[in-house]
């Protein structure tokens, strides 16, 4: 039986049944792996969802996209780029944005996700770039914007780098979706980036990240061959190897004798 893209409902119904798969997948090549691979639900920038090839390698990905709601200056804006995302095919808009945007997009049936626990563009309000909710105040906080979440009509959250017991807790008591980022396994997704499973990253790598693959080294394979196949390429002009007979197209002798006659003549 072929795979059909997942609903909001689909979704919701697999709560507490089954961990989900999610990936943060960046051009095509990934989109279609994570495709052919099974996964369940991808992240992805605007731009891909916008190029007219991503349907037709990922028909039944359930696609997330967003974008950082600061670049937009107002949350008009921000509601009228949603708007025209959701009718691009996604199946959901990640909003960083205040609750009274989530609000306003959910009102309008626009499935919206937020964020809670470690939030990149939120880092200073929370210590930076560390694990959120480690204490029974901080736990407590996070567990209140997730409610939050609920009572504006958001589907689900993204939870990042949050105690598993913290996570696992607040997924038992909220309908929405949680999506985990190293929050463990008692939420409904786990989330990674394709670029931290194939070793493509060469800077930090989070703690609940997993490499499967070293791509790095390939690139760097790759990036070697590159430079010595252009150096050839040098040599052959130079040396006068390239064009061979073989990669020019010669003129009738007939027309070339006319034509120099002509060219003289002039």
């Amino acid at each position: 039986m072929s795979r059909k893209r997942p609903t909001v409902a689909d979704l919701r119904a697999l709560k507490g049944k089954r961990q989900l798969t999610m990936l943060r997948v960046m051009t095509i090549g990934e989109a279609e792996a994570a495709e052919k691979a099974g996964i369940d639900i991808v992240s992805i920038p605007p731009e891909l969802l916008l190029d007219p090839r991503y349907r037709e390698v990922a028909p039944t990905l359930f696609s997330m996209t967003g974008d950082n709601f600061y670049e937009f200056g107002t949350a008009d804006e921000f509601v009228r780029w949603a708007f025209g995302m959701y009718k691009a095919s996604a199946d959901a808009i990640y909003c960083s944005a205040g609750f009274p945007t989530v609000r306003r997009l959910a009102e309008d049936n626009v499935p919206v996700i937020g964020h809670v626990g470690l939030v990149p563009s939120r880092a200073t309000w929370t210590g930076g770039f560390r694990a959120v909710g480690k204490t029974a105040d901080a736990a407590m906080q996070i567990y209140e914007q997730v409610r939050k979440y609920e009572e504006c009509g958001a589907i689900g959250v993204e939870i990042e780098v949050v105690p598993v017991e913290v996570a696992e807790a607040i997924s038992k008591r909220t309908p929405l979706l949680l999506w985990s980022m190293g929050a463990g396994t008692g939420c409904d997704a786990q989330y990674l980036f394709a670029c931290d499973i194939l070793g493509a990253n060469t800077g930090h790598m989070p703690r609940h990240s997993k490499v499967y693959r070293d791509f790095a080294a390939e690139f760097d394979r790759l990036q070697k061959e590159r430079i010595a196949a252009f150096m050839e390429y040098k040599a052959d002009v130079d040396s006068g190897a390239y064009p061979e007979e073989k990669h020019i197209v010669r003129m009738d002798p007939a027309e070339l004798a006319d034509f120099m006659k002509r060219i003289d003549a002039g």
